[in-house]
Order: C-alpha cells, then sequence, then structure tokens
C-alpha cells in the first residue's frame, strides 16, 4: 500500500507518501492564499524526494474539512483527479481527525477538543476521547458560544490559539493544522481494521458567502 495523502482545509497546504507503515516523505507550507498554486508542485516533490513515481501509488487520501471553500475544494478536486486517472480510490478523512491523530501521537492523553480557524470570529471544533476517537463534531460556532463540555477540555489547533481566551486549557506546542502525514496514517490504520474511509466529499458546514444574485433588473426591451 502505498498513499498520497494531502490536505488544503487549514491554512497549511500539505502533502505526504505514506507506505511500509510510516511517512516517506512530506513537505507543507502555511499560506492560506495560495493552495492552488503549490499543492500540485508540492505533489511532484513528495513523489521525487520518496523516489517514488505517480503509476506506484495505489491510493489517495483526502482531508475533508471543514474547512474554508476555496481552499477545501483545491484539495479535493486535485485527489479525486489524480484518482480517476490513476483508477485508484480515493479516501476522505476529516480534517480535525487528522489533526487529533497528530495530538495524540505528540503524547497528549485524555479527552480533547480541537478547533481549526472559520473565520467571522467562529471555529471548526470537534471533541474527542482520550484515544483520538471523535465523540461528537465537527461543528462550526462563535468561539465565545461553544459549549461548556467542550471549553473545559484541553484544546489543540490554530482556532483553540486564536480565541485562547474562550479554552481553558490551550496546548500551543501540538499541532495547529493539518497534517498529510498524519492522515495518511489515519487512513493506513482505518484501512488495516477493516474500515471503509468517507467519501471525498466536502464538510464547509455553512452556507458559502457567494450568493445567487436575486431581482435582476432589465435592460433590454
Amino acid at each position: 500500500m502505498l498513499l498520497l495523502a494531502m490536505d488544503t482545509a487549514t491554512p497549511a497546504v500539505t502533502v505526504a507518501l505514506y507506505g511500509e507503515g510510516r511517512v516517506l516523505a512530506s513537505w507543507e507550507q502555511i499560506d492560506a492564499r495560495r493552495h492552488g498554486e503549490l499543492l500540485m508542485p508540492a505533489v511532484d516533490r513528495v513523489l521525487s524526494t520518496a523516489g517514488r513515481k505517480i503509476s506506484e501509488v495505489t491510493g489517495l487520501v483526502v482531508g475533508n474539512g471543514p474547512g474554508p471553500y476555496t481552499g477545501l475544494r483545491v484539495g479535493l478536486v486535485t485527489a479525486a483527479a489524480l484518482g480517476a486517472a490513476r483508477s485508484v480510490p480515493v479516501h476522505g478523512l476529516c480534517t480535525l481527525d487528522g489533526i487529533a491523530h497528530a495530538a495524540v501521537a505528540a503524547g497528549l492523553t485524555g479527552p480533547f477538543v480541537v478547533a481549526t480557524d472559520a473565520r467571522r470570529k467562529e471555529v471548526y471544533w470537534a471533541r474527542y476521547d482520550a484515544t483520538g476517537t471523535r465523540v461528537d463534531g465537527p461543528a462550526v460556532d462563535r468561539a465565545g458560544e461553544l459549549p461548556a463540555e467542550v471549553t473545559v477540555l484541553p484544546a489543540v489547533g490554530a482556532g483553540a490559539v486564536l480565541y485562547a481566551d474562550a479554552f481553558a486549557d490551550v496546548r500551543r506546542e501540538l499541532p495547529q493544522h493539518a497534517s498529510a502525514g498524519a492522515l495518511a496514517a489515519l487512513a493506513a490504520q482505518r484501512l488495516a481494521a477493516g474500515e471503509e474511509p468517507a467519501p471525498p466529499r466536502p464538510l464547509y458546514l455553512r452556507r458559502p458567502d457567494a450568493q445567487v444574485p436575486a431581482g435582476y433588473k432589465v435592460v433590454t426591451p
């Protein structure tokens, strides 16, 4: 099994190649405005670093979000296109699950919450048990209006750091953005256990800012 993973649901453009039970190569850059520009060169760089070809990849893993519409769709469309071109499966995973997996791998114990920046003074969040299994969410809420049972838990992610006053225990030393390596490792773990990952469908959680105009003005007879 050789998995090519990517995520563009957070400001991180992140790509990793996973095989032989480990991350073979990875690359990431924090740049919320250049997902489309950075992603495919990152794929080429990761494959080159690992000394592998795209024809060797047996599956793709992509973060489903939640995340902003523009950034999130870059990863999903790219993964779908590569999967179709190579006739390999594309596995979708909740981006927050990947951050949770990375946090547990970094030593976090006990129940916790992952929160990423959703803009508009809101966060995307999900609650996890000690093993990193999601027990609530994903959801989107204003940081100051989160449920009490969420805000009292140790909090991981850029949303928690940005709105630190809303959380009782922010773990700034733990991963703040998505990691393709963590996503790939989580996907491999679930596949080995016989679980079927979710399809690569976006978790937007709220309506887009762009709306179809109503009440067009007639300018022709």
